[in-house]
């Protein structure tokens, strides 16, 4: 027994230093940390359980007969992150550049689905070469079982795909399926078809990163929800995010003490927003303003920032909040904030956090290329989401909202448990100036001074349809604030709310617009 116990200790040392010194060089002077060296920064110290280390591939056939090294490319196991338990799978791009083949996908499958018993998070971590050809269509079927797993526990566990290399073709649909994206600049990549590909069919050159690196995804595709300089920084925040969920979608998110007293004013609101619905301001300071310790965690901060999606702790609980932003395209929806927004109220409604929406939207973003590219249909997600919502849910308008972008911003007519607004709120088909233009037209143009009709007519609309106080004096708004009590009024809102209970409808699913 003494020498067998021994040689395990000689194997498991062996696993452990991976495939040689030169692999690792390699993968160090392409400035990448091991799979390992990810994990331990990934995971509370010393608390991370590996499983299978000793799988091995079985393939036959060009070569693989005589290469079989241990772990077969993808380290998998659970350990605790912030006390809590996590699971991860990291491809060790030193053996066979972290390609997938049956025993790799085997170990993944056999995590995630122990992960769904255990119901505890997924994070993968991604840097692979996509299937391993020599192993042939086993390796697709391999990618298969993830996604069906990466389905079947959508909306049950947090999933987070961490991108540390390259990721193409097949292998970059299994982080599309994951509730967030994160991507490292300069190394990581993602594309369905790479650049020799693109060129040769449609004659367009472009370098990897250009085609599918990390700020392509976070500013231009909006595939990745954040980037960064350096895989220490990407995993920190990884932890941080793990923080802010849930384990599963049974439990609530975890509380924390609120040290920020719960009742502190926000004077400072009465002069960082401008009365003046079209002067702009950043939405960015009113959120840090109202939440705990003015610590919030932007999610796709860098694609369509007309629109702010974050997660914050108001009062110590995990508040997703949905904001537009005057200071990008004076806060408009268009298609990418509608789909942004309504992905991200998915994840908010599956995972048991209430939702908190500060309006301030002039409308949807008119043009031709909206309308063909169907901003009615990408509108409606967002419409749809919140409809579907069923977590605590409260909307607070801070200046204006015009039109369905009013009606789409969790207003009351769509269920929203609480309406709020601010004194100088304006609430209405359109602005006055538009109106009046529309409902005295015949007016105006008759007129023997027309400019200064219509100057009258848009004062006269103004007092009697977007006064502060006509969508509540209509029920449409429970109350007017005063914004130095923004925060201490949504607190009291969110705990009050705190035990709400809503049923949908019997269906299988619905049908939402895509």
């Amino acid at each position: 027994m003494t020498g067998r116990v021994a040689e395990l200790a000689d194997l498991r040392t062996r696993i452990l230093e991976g495939p040689s010194a030169k692999a690792t060089e390699a993968q160090k002077a392409k400035g990448k940390l091991t799979a390992r060296e990810r994990l331990e920064l990934l995971f509370d110290k010393d608390t991370f359980t590996e499983t299978e280390p000793f799988r091995r591939h079985r393939a036959t056939g060009f070569g693989l007969e005589d290469k079989k090294p241990y772990t077969d490319g993808v380290i998998t196991g659970w350990g605790k992150v912030e006390g809590r338990t996590v699971f991860a799978y990291a491809h060790d791009f030193r053996i066979f550049g972290g390609a997938l083949g049956e025993a790799h996908a085997q170990k993944i499958h056999k995590l995630m689905d122990l992960a769904e018993t255990a119901g505890a998070p997924i994070v993968g971590l991604c840097d692979g070469a996509g299937a391993r050809i020599q192993e042939g269509v086993t390796a697709l079927a391999g990618y298969g079982g993830i996604f069906q797993r990466n389905v079947r526990n959508s909306g049950v566990l947090p999933q987070i795909s961490v991108i540390m290399g390259p990721c193409a073709g097949g292998a970059a649909y299994s982080p599309a399926l994951t509730d967030f994206v994160f991507m490292v600049r300069g190394t990581s990549q993602m594309f369905i078809t790479g650049p020799d590909v693109v060129q040769a069919v449609t004659g367009e050159k472009i370098t990897q990163d250009g085609l599918g690196g990390a700020d392509v995804h976070a500013e231009t595709s909006g595939v990745a929800h954040n980037a960064y300089d350096d895989e220490e920084s990407a995993l920190e925040d990884v932890r941080h995010l793990l923080s802010l969920l849930p384990s599963n979608n049974r439990e609530l998110p975890p509380a924390e003490p609120a040290y920020d007293p719960v009742d502190r004013r926000n004077d400072v609101l009465l002069d960082l927003v401008p009365a003046d619905p079209n002067q702009a301001y950043d939405m960015r300071a009113v959120i840090e303003e109202i939440v705990d310790d003015r610590d919030f965690f932007e999610v796709h901060e860098r694609w369509a920032p007309n629109i702010i999606c974050a997660l914050a702790r108001m009062g110590g609980q995990v508040t997703g909040i949905v904001a537009n932003q005057p200071q990008r395209l004076a806060g408009v929806l268009d298609i990418e904030s509608s789909e942004k927004a309504a992905r991200f109220v998915q994840m908010c409604d599956a995972f048991n956090i209430p939702l908190v929406s500060l309006v301030d939207v002039p409308g949807f973003l008119p043009g031709v290329d909206q309308e063909h590219g169907g901003v009615i249909r990408h509108g409606a997600k967002l419409l749809y989401a919140y409809c579907n919502a069923t977590v605590p849910r409260i909307s607070l308008v801070l200046r204006k909202a015009y039109g369905g972008a009013y009606i789409v911003m969790d207003s009351r007519s769509i269920g929203t448990d609480l309406a709020l607004a601010w004194p100088v709120n304006e609430i209405a088909v359109m602005g006055a100036e538009g109106a009046a233009n529309v409902v005295f037209r015949r007016e105006i143009a008759a007129s023997d001074d027309p400019e200064a009709t219509r100057q009258a007519r848009i004062a006269e609309y103004r007092d009697e349809l977007m006064h502060p106080y006509y969508a509540a004096e209509r029920g449409l708004v429970d109350d007017v604030i005063d914004p130095a009590l923004t925060r201490a009024t949504l607190i009291e809102a969110l705990t009050m709310l705190r035990n709400k209970h809503a049923a949908l409808p019997a269906r299988k699913h619905g049908n939402q617009p895509q």
